[in-house]
């Protein structure tokens, strides 16, 4: 699959890839802003609820306080440190808080599009269906922001064979469901461009969620994720992504620790502080395909 997609390249032998001003990391920061039914129907091959009898109260009520409280919180960090954000976003997430909405395109945020609800998963879907599901997400976005959708990360990770085609084919740009590098690489579709901009699922507070954790150990990772590719950077430029849930980094124990970190990497020199369609067309522009 991946010699199919994405050939392999050693990252010490490609041409030097360097950011704006010679940067030595394209920092995007990825608040996971998500909408989770509260009765999921159908629920497809794998139930998002686990805890029965369902409704799942208390799967639905953290996730739900992302929303209402978490990501509020999270947008002062962010503005009080000026980071430009691209938000992982079920685009029902908008049809249902016109708020959440309202406040991302103020701040202009970038869209990197996580399907229409984090509990309508993508797997095993038929070609067809997955098409006009991906279609669908394009046009919602044009109808709230006039503009073309540019990036994809298929809701809850889930995605099949034909996804890089059918994003391809809707005129999306980058594409953000693998974790195989720490640069931008071209990914082959069957028509048209898709280049793959690193989305980091290691330094990921849902990951890291799922084990004994807090956000002291969190802020720990995340600088030391960052300070690795700062110094590689001086010689190769390299990509820190850094993925958040409101959730869960937006409780009041642990947004300080978040707000540690993330002041941490913007009081570096040589960072460039990008959106995830900023890093996927410098990249293009700098990279002819046939080069990457």
């Amino acid at each position: 699959m991946s010699a199919d997609r994405i050939p392999y390249s050693p990252i010490v032998t490609r041409p030097r890839l360097r950011w704006p001003n010679d940067a030595r990391v394209a920092v995007w920061v990825v608040p996971n802003v998500e909408h989770y039914e509260y009765r999921p129907d159908p629920i497809g091959m794998r139930d998002p609820w686990p805890r029965m009898p369902h409704p799942d109260v208390l799967g639905y009520g953290t996730r739900d306080y992302g929303n209402r409280v978490g990501l509020w919180r999270m947008m002062e960090v962010t503005d009080r440190l000026n980071i430009p954000c691209t938000v992982s976003l079920n685009l029902a997430n908008w049809e249902h808080y016109p708020d959440i909405c309202a406040a991302m395109i103020e701040r202009d945020w970038d869209v990197l599009c996580h399907g229409v609800y984090n509990t309508q998963y993508h797997w095993g879907l038929a070609e067809d269906d997955e098409r006009a599901i991906i279609a669908d997400c394009v046009e919602t976005y044009r109808r709230f922001t006039g503009k073309q959708l540019a990036g994809w990360f298929s809701p809850a990770a889930t995605f099949t064979h034909n996804t890089p085609d059918l994003v391809a084919e809707a005129g999306i740009t980058y594409y953000c469901d693998w974790y195989h590098d720490d640069q931008p690489t071209r990914m082959r579709v069957r028509n048209g461009q898709l280049v793959t901009v690193p989305y980091q699922m290691d330094v990921n507070d849902a990951m890291v969620w799922r084990h004994p954790f807090e956000g002291e150990e969190f802020a720990r990772m995340v600088t030391d994720h960052f300070d690795t590719l700062w110094d590689e950077g001086a010689e190769h430029g390299r990509v820190v992504c850094i993925a958040l849930h409101p959730y869960i980094m937006g409780h009041p124990h642990r947004i300080r620790h978040l707000e540690r970190a993330l002041r941490h990497i913007v009081e570096h020199d040589g960072v460039w502080l990008a959106t995830g369609k900023q890093i996927a067309d410098w990249y293009v522009a700098q990279q002819p395909a046939g080069e990457s």
